[in-house]
């Protein structure tokens, strides 16, 4: 398998089977995600963006990000969302915009696997230069 890296500012086209799965540290329990545009194939620092798939009972632990802002959005199965002290049930379809600051974590709690697209911009939590 091989992956692709595209010099900054140029073009990635890249199969999704050719990227391997990765529990990334704070996910457990088979919380896993490929990593589709990141800085390491992209060379880009504004955007991360990744597929996940969460086996039954698999979570990524309550968590802030500084400054960076998420979008995640449901392909399958069903799982619990916590933002802040708010409990959401996320379904095919479902999305929510998370900005910085706001504690939040994600729970399969479903029979089947989790399966969703999220969004993060910057790629890095560290504090922005201005």
């Amino acid at each position: 398998m091989s992956q692709k890296h595209a010099p900054k500012g140029q073009a990635l086209i890249e199969k999704m089977a050719n990227l391997p799965w990765k529990e990334y540290p704070g996910h457990f329990g088979g919380a896993l995600s490929k990593a589709l545009a990141s800085m390491e194939n992209t060379g880009s620092s504004r955007i991360d963006f990744r597929i996940s798939r969460y086996a039954p009972g698999a979570y990524v632990g309550e968590h802030v990000h500084k400054v960076q802002e998420q979008i995640y959005y449901v392909l399958e199965g069903e799982g619990v969302l916590t933002l802040d002290d708010d409990r959401h049930l996320m379904r095919p379809h479902d999305y929510v915009y998370v900005p910085p600051g706001i504690r939040h974590s994600f729970t399969n709690t479903g029979v089947a696997g989790l399966v969703f697209l999220v969004i993060t911009t910057p790629a890095s939590d560290e504090e922005e230069m201005l």
